[in-house]
């Protein structure tokens, strides 16, 4: 263990995290339910606050910066990433021949 190991008694990092993604989430639901937008608009939206909220989510919950090691983590994002666009994009497609 070395000099600059910190511990803190109460996790502020968590809670911090849990309320922007509780403001994120409840955000989300106004745009979809109460603005008024476009179809295309409100999904963009939706979209960019999802992306933002994993995003928190990695970095909140996820120890992201608490490794040693950057190397291990940018390939284990880039393969979640990778797998991610699969699935979506491979539901989008299927459902292309469905709908």
């Amino acid at each position: 263990m070395g000099a600059n190991h910190h511990h803190e008694t109460f996790p502020w990092k968590h809670v911090v995290g849990f309320i922007l993604s509780l403001l994120l989430t409840f955000a989300a639901l106004w745009v979809a339910l109460s603005s008024g937008l476009s179809t295309a608009a409100v999904i963009g939206i939706i979209v960019i606050l999802a992306v933002i909220q994993a995003s928190l989510q990695l970095f909140m919950f996820m120890h992201m910066t608490e490794s040693d090691s950057g190397k291990i983590q940018t390939i284990n994002m880039a393969y979640s990433f990778f797998i991610a666009i699969v699935v979506v994009a491979g539901s989008i497609w299927t459902m292309s021949f469905v709908l």
